[in-house]
């Protein structure tokens, strides 16, 4: 015997503690509460990361939702919401809008939340990807576009691009554009004319237009765009306000129409078997404006009868003067830009035998140019 009662002992001679409970019993007990124990703090933690859920994330990406009408241009606004499935979920931070074939271009920066996918999240059931068709189904609209930029910007990168363009329009349309002029889509404005030089062209009811605009435009892929259009040399462009539509090709960009670089050419010019009165209508001293700034001077003029040329019986060749038409060779100073593609007069190149019309006030004139100074 180990420790009795009588000695004051914990376990008796029957093994049972304070002479109560046996201490197989005991043991029993201890491991029941263990177990117990371990099992409520399993069911805490569990309810813990349950309540948690799973995580999420958020892309941006450029939605083109192509040509809308203006009806629906109008119900679009910055922090239209949907959510397609549960968890999922798209918000629009940014519009971009330009005028296009009578409709309105719509470009959306839209902000997709959803489930964390390693590096990319889950919408709607798969990753954003360049292509990929997103439908917006609102109580206003239900709309689909397809994503053409993927980027970590909450907005687009917006900015004010200067383009030159330059379109042969009607004498109406050219007395109409005017600085100042504005292009409203959607209650925004897209663009504004800047600038505008008008000149004459062989149609005494046509004119050449070079209109400078200040237009929206936003950064995709490197790209600077116009809507639709990409901002470069040789896209056509369309501007339509409420009284005409400018609908050019892009001359230059980020240039303006003063800044560019100018310098007078002395260049001979010539007109051929005209009436009489025709070339003594031309004198000296006459110019060419575009709007307050000169495009052209005549500094001197020479006039000829045209040259009769006709066989003799003999078969000798019979040079005469015609009795009414006339020859005139012009010396004239044109404002010119030089260019790496040759000389540019008014947007357009010249080199020897091209035609340039000069209005010269009291007259307009068809040319061809004979000689191009340095």
């Amino acid at each position: 015997m180990l420790l009795s009662t009588n000695a004051g002992g914990v376990i008796d001679d029957e093994g049972k503690i304070f002479g109560v409970i046996n201490v197989v019993d005991a043991l029993v007990v201890l491991l029941v509460l263990a177990v117990a124990v371990a099992g409520a703090g399993l069911v805490l933690s569990g309810g813990n990361q349950t309540d948690a859920g799973p995580e999420t994330g958020t892309a941006f990406v450029t939605l083109d939702l192509g040509t809308q009408p203006d009806y629906i241009v109008t119900a679009l606004n910055e922090g239209d919401t949907v959510s397609p499935t549960k968890g999922s979920n798209l918000t629009i931070t940014d519009l971009h809008l330009a005028p296009q074939g009578g409709q309105t271009r719509v470009i959306a920066q839209v902000r997709l939340q959803g489930m964390d996918r390693n590096d990319s999240i889950d919408y709607a059931g798969a990753p954003p990807r360049l292509g990929r068709t997103l439908r917006m189904n609102t109580s206003q609209y239900d709309l689909k576009g397809q994503i053409s930029d993927i980027s970590g910007e909450s907005s687009l990168d917006t900015s004010t691009t200067t383009v030159v363009l330059r379109q042969t329009v009607s004498a109406d349309t050219a007395s109409a554009v005017t600085p100042g002029d504005e292009i409203n889509v959607g209650g925004r404005t897209a663009a504004t004319i800047e600038d505008v030089a008008v000149y004459p062209t062989a149609n005494a009811n046509k004119r050449r237009v070079l209109v400078e605009a200040n237009v929206s435009s936003y950064t995709q892929q490197d790209s600077r765009r116009f809507g639709g259009t990409n901002i470069r040399t040789g896209q056509r462009m369309t501007l339509p306000t409420e009284e005409y539509t400018i609908n050019g090709r892009i001359e230059h960009v980020d240039t303006s129409l003063q800044s560019r670089a100018l310098t007078n050419r002395t260049v001979t010019l010539e007109l051929s078997e005209v009436s009489e009165e025709t070339a003594n209508a031309i004198r000296p001293g006459q110019t060419e404006q575009a709007g307050t700034v000169p495009t052209a001077s005549v500094t001197a003029v020479e006039r000829e009868p045209t040259p009769i040329i006709a066989t003799a019986q003999d078969g000798t060749i019979v040079v005469n003067d015609h009795p009414t038409l006339r020859d005139v060779t012009l010396t004239t100073e044109l404002r010119v830009s030089e260019t790496t593609g040759g000389v540019e007069f008014r947007g357009e190149r010249i080199q020897y035998g091209s035609t340039v019309v000069l209005d010269l006030g009291p007259i307009t004139v068809r040319t061809e140019v004979v000689d191009i100074g340095r």
